[in-house]
């Protein structure tokens, strides 16, 4: 892991779109000034933007800069492999895709009690770990979503696991739902490295209630995404924070007070704190916009953006919200929430545990009237 250079990474699954697809040259001028400001991690995974993150990681990084220059983290993720003898094909794959000739680290994707069994059914973990002997990954991990105890028995089963991504913000730290401390704090106790997802809660932390923005305005000092991410930074172990960054505005805010990193001081804890408590108090629905749920929905719900308009209607109560919600489905072929079958695949694959069939009868209250 010497080749690391700061603990701020990119994260590729929410780069610029433009027209449907990604926006190349901004993705090109982003990782430019990442790269230029003494950055170098770079995190994807097959399946993000519809596939399409690993091929523009090829045209903006891999196919303009050395192979020493950069650090690329990709993910063996469950549903494109139903046998051990899928993986091999996959992974190359994905090399491919990238335009690289190996990954400096490669996770079992979204871990969890749930697929957990499908991995060591294929002996996911066995496989990767040969990839490393063959020197096509540099170092083996997870990424992880679930509970303190189910962390426990995979580093207990697999003590190979050399570094683990978690989701950790300061919203989700002591949140009984996702147990973000009790988490890192398992990783500790294994002497894992830890890689910081979603810092900013999918957005949520940085488009804040008025109450809460209210509280980080008499700060006078960052913009929102640099108190939540210096907040994950500032903990022992933390090797990496990404960054889902989708404009060159967010890259350049990010680099800011990134390049030369300082946690949060007593005062910005506090307001943290406060912020925390607002949120806690509206009950809003804790959806991190990862679109893992969309791929499978048989109705073609877009799920992240109607539970985004229900937050939305929460925060400022007001008739815009239902305008949006005509807008997600109306015309082009996605579902209202009233149209759920309650299949539960969404339920299955979400990182948040949320009970997704319940909440969108709940949405079909609020806006189907």
């Amino acid at each position: 892991m010497e080749k690391i250079k700061k603990n701020f990474g990119f994260g590729c699954m929410r780069l610029p779109m433009k027209d449907g697809e990604v926006d190349i040259e901004q993705t090109c001028q982003m990782v430019d000034a990442f790269l230029e400001n003494g950055f170098n991690y770079f995190d994807t995974a097959h399946g993000y933007i519809g596939e399409r993150s690993e091929k523009a990681l090829k045209t903006c990084l891999t196919s303009r800069y050395p192979r020493d220059r950069y650090i690329l983290t990709d993910k063996l993720t469950t549903h494109y492999f139903n046998k051990e003898e899928d993986i091999r094909p996959l992974f190359e794959s994905q090399l491919e895709a990238c335009g690289v000739d190996y990954f400096d680290f490669y996770l079992m994707h979204a871990q969890g009690k749930g697929n957990f069994e499908h991995f060591k059914k294929c002996h996911a973990y066995e496989t990767a770990l040969k990839f490393k002997e063959e020197g096509k990954i540099r170092h083996f991990g997870i990424s992880f979503h679930d509970k303190a105890d189910v962390l426990e028995q995979i580093l207990t089963e697999y003590p190979q696991v050399e570094v683990v991504q978690i989701q950790f913000n300061y919203l989700d730290y002591d949140d009984p739902a996702v147990e973000s401390r009790k988490v890192y704090e398992v990783c500790r106790k294994y002497n894992k490295p830890v890689i910081v997802m979603e810092p900013v809660k999918g957005g949520n932390l940085v488009n804040l209630p008025e109450k809460a923005q209210a509280v980080l305005d008499e700060l006078h000092g960052g913009s929102n995404a640099s108190y939540a991410i210096r907040f994950a930074a500032g903990f022992e172990g933390i090797l990496m924070v990404l960054s889902g960054m989708s404009s060159m505005e967010q890259m350049e805010d990010n680099i800011s007070y990134m390049k030369d990193f300082k946690p949060l001081s007593e005062e910005e804890l506090a307001a943290i704190h406060k912020v925390t408590d607002i949120y806690h108090n509206m009950n809003l629905i804790p959806c991190t916009a990862c679109r893992y749920c969309t791929d499978g929905c048989p109705k073609h719900i877009s799920i992240p953006d109607l539970f985004a308009i229900m937050n939305t209607k929460q925060i400022h109560h007001d008739w815009n919200a239902d305008y949006y919600y005509n807008n997600v489905h109306t015309g082009n072929g996605k579902g209202k929430a009233s149209d759920c079958i309650k299949c539960g695949k969404c339920e299955r694959v979400c990182p948040q545990h949320l009970p997704i069939r319940t909440l969108l009868e709940d949405v079909a209250k609020e806006f189907e009237k």
